[in-house]
């Protein structure tokens, strides 16, 4: 099987993604951290790749072509990323959200994020969520004609507020029993 798991950014993808790989014991990939490899490799940030991305289409080519290859050559793994659903259809989608706020706090404490990604204040995360859901709607709808934020293309909805990554596991675990 596969899973998709996208979401808002701060709603636990990654986390979430990893550990349910871990419990399936099959494979685990991060779009989300190949995008970003990519950019440091660039020089760029995150946000500078992806407003660079508005106008270069080759910035998520890469990447969602990769994504489309997972589909057709793999058979049980894991893959967090906002377009997974679109690019391997055949999957169990999932789709993480939480509030705006949340979302911030949680992003100021990652430490997975390099220092150039980590905003200093609540309001400098608020404002680099809402500028990151602009470039990636605007991106999406250019070269794809989709929103990923609509509820219509997922299997299962979880609001991650107030949850654990272990309870959130399991609830996909239970959906996944009927797929």
């Amino acid at each position: 099987m596969i899973i998709t798991i996208s979401g808002t950014p701060g709603s636990g993808k990654s986390t979430v993604g990893s550990l349910l790989s871990k419990k399936l014991k099959c494979g685990y990939y991060d779009i989300g951290k190949i995008r970003r490899a990519i950019a440091k490799k660039r020089e760029m940030t995150l946000e500078e790749y992806n407003r660079f991305g508005e106008s270069d289409e080759s910035t998520d080519k890469e990447v969602d072509d990769y994504q489309r290859e997972l589909g057709k050559s793999k058979d049980n793994i894991v893959l967090v990323s906002r377009l997974g659903y679109h690019f391997v259809p055949n999957s169990f989608k999932v789709f993480l959200k939480v509030n705006l706020e949340e979302a911030a706090k949680r992003i100021m404490k990652d430490p997975t994020r390099s220092k150039e990604e980590k905003p200093k204040t609540l309001k400098d995360a608020l404002r680099m969520i809402e500028a990151r859901n602009a470039s990636d709607k605007k991106r999406y709808k250019k070269y794809y004609g989709i929103n990923p934020y609509e509820n219509k293309h997922y299997d299962l909805i979880i609001d991650t507020y107030g949850k654990s990554p272990a309870e959130i596991v399991d609830e996909i675990l239970k959906a996944t029993k009927n797929f």
